[in-house]
C-alpha cells in the first residue's frame, strides 16, 4: 500500500485567503475529493492523509472529516487548531463527534505564520501541544527553517506527543549549498527526538523553478541519514506542487532522489511511517503490510 502523507483540498471563496497572492494563479481553483481520486490513481497511490490548508477555522474540519467519510482513500484528516487556545482540549473532543470524527489523525496550527521563531517555546504552546498528546493526536510542524530549533526544543519536552515534521522544515533547495549549510544542524537536532518523524513533502515548491532530482537529492539524502527510512514518509504536498510539478512528478522525483534502499526501507518511506505516525488502521491499512514497489 502506497501512501500519500500530505495533501491538501480546498474551495478557495471558503477563507483561502493566502490564495490571493501573486504567483499562485496555478492553484487558485477547486480541489475536490474527486480530483484526488484522479491524480492518486493515475501515480498508483493507495490511500492519503487530508491536512488543513491554511484556512484556520474549525469549519474547514467539518468539511475536510466529511470529505474523508465520503471518500475511502482518504485513511485520516490533520485539522486545523489554534495550539495555543484554552479551549483546546474542547475542540479536539468537538472535532470527535463530527461526522467521519473517528478518521481525525493529527492537529496542525500555521506556525509558519509566526514571525517569533522561537513561538514553539510560549508556556500556552507548550501546554497544547501537552493536550493534544493527552488525546492520543500527533501535530504536524509547518515551520520555516529558523522555527527548527524551537522544535527541538518543544519535542524533547513534550516527549509523549508524535510530532510530525512537514516538508522537512523548508530548507532553502534553490540555494543549494548555502541552504543545505544552514538547515542541516537544527535539522539533525530535532530528527534526534524519537518522537519525531519527518516527511519528504513540499520539497520541489523550496527548489528553484528549473529544478531537477539532483536539486533535492543532498537535503533527501541528510533526512534519511537522520531519521532513518523507518521515520520519514512520502507526501506529495498536492496540489500546491502544481507550481512546479504534477503529482506523479513529484513521487518520481522524490525516487530518483532518494539512495539505494532495501525494499523494507522503500515500504516505510512509502507507506510503513505513515501508518505507524498516523495510526492509520482502518479501510484496510493494515500496519503489517508489505510490497511497496516502485
Amino acid at each position: 500500500m502506497i501512501i500519500d502523507a500530505h495533501h491538501h483540498l480546498w474551495r478557495p471563496e471558503r477563507g483561502y485567503t493566502w490564495l490571493a497572492e501573486p504567483g499562485l494563479a496555478a492553484i487558485r481553483r477547486p480541489f475536490t475529493p474527486a480530483d484526488l481520486i484522479t491524480e492518486i490513481t493515475a501515480a498508483g497511490v493507495h490511500g492519503t492523509v487530508l491536512v488543513e490548508g491554511g484556512r484556520c477555522h474549525p469549519d474547514e474540519a467539518i468539511e475536510f472529516l466529511g470529505y474523508a467519510a465520503d471518500t475511502p482513500p482518504i485513511l485520516g484528516v490533520v485539522a486545523w487548531i489554534d495550539v495555543a487556545a484554552d479551549d483546546l482540549p474542547a475542540t479536539i473532543e468537538r472535532y470527535r463527534r463530527l461526522r467521519g470524527g473517528e478518521l481525525l489523525v493529527g492537529l496542525r496550527a500555521q506556525v509558519q505564520g509566526e514571525a517569533d521563531p522561537d513561538y514553539l517555546d510560549r508556556s500556552e504552546v507548550r501546554r497544547g501541544l501537552a493536550g493534544i498528546a493527552a488525546a492520543g493526536l500527533a501535530f504536524d510542524l509547518v515551520i520555516r527553517a529558523d522555527q527548527l530549533p524551537a522544535a527541538g526544543r518543544a519535542a524533547r519536552a513534550v516527549p509523549q506527543l508524535r510530532f510530525v515534521l512537514d516538508h522537512l522544515g523548508k530548507p532553502r533547495i534553490d540555494e543549494g549549498a548555502a541552504g543545505l549549510r544552514r538547515w542541516r544542524d537544527s535539522f539533525a537536532a530535532l530528527a534526534a527526538s524519537p518522537n519525531v518523524t519527518g516527511k519528504l513533502s513540499g520539497l520541489v515548491t523550496e527548489a528553484a523553478p528549473d529544478w531537477t532530482p539532483d536539486d533535492l537529492r543532498p537535503f533527501v539524502e541528510v533526512a534519511v541519514q537522520e531519521f532513518g527510512p523507518d521515520r520519514l514518509m512520502f507526501g506529495s504536498d498536492w496540489p500546491v506542487c502544481l507550481l512546479r510539478s504534477d503529482y506523479l512528478g513529484v513521487r518520481r522525483a522524490l525516487e530518483a532522489a532518494l539512495p539505494s534502499l532495501t525494499q523494507r526501507e522503500r515500504y516505510d518511506i512509502f507507506g510503513g511511517t505513515a501508518l505507524r505516525s498516523y495510526e492509520l488502521t482502518g479501510r484496510g491499512a493494515r500496519p503489517g503490510q508489505s510490497g511497496v514497489s516502485g
